[in-house]
């Protein structure tokens, strides 16, 4: 007997397909790019939110979250160098993080419309 369950494994509905919402490759590569964009630029906003708190840079997690973000956004540094330490760090470290955003989302959405 015929199920009219739409979303179950032998759905016959053509746009699920094609857009990879079965849990395809496409759909699973999109999702980690998507994933790994988010994490980087977490970690550098993280580091601008420590960062203007003043946290104790003598922390463990303190000094690790600033060793990812300076890896992370080692392309980026000293693009603006003005006097105000507190807005150079914060574009320094907000500006990758934008790109991270913008092209790790990019790269995922083209990536789910194959």
């Amino acid at each position: 007997m015929p199920v009219n369950d739409n979303y179950g494994p032998y759905s016959t509905h053509p746009d699920i397909h094609r857009r990879g919402r079965d849990g395809s490759g496409a759909h699973r590569t999109a999702l980690v790019i998507h994933t790994i964009a988010d994490i980087a630029a977490g970690i550098l906003g993280l580091w601008i939110l420590l960062y203007l708190l003043e946290a104790n840079r003598g922390n463990v997690f303190v000094g690790s979250v600033h060793g990812l973000a300076g890896w992370l956004a080692g392309w980026s540094q000293d693009i603006f160098t003005m006097d105000t330490e507190g807005l150079r760090v914060f574009l320094n470290f907000g500006l990758p993080a934008v790109i991270y955003l913008l092209v790790g989302h990019g790269i995922a959405a083209r990536i789910r419309r194959l």
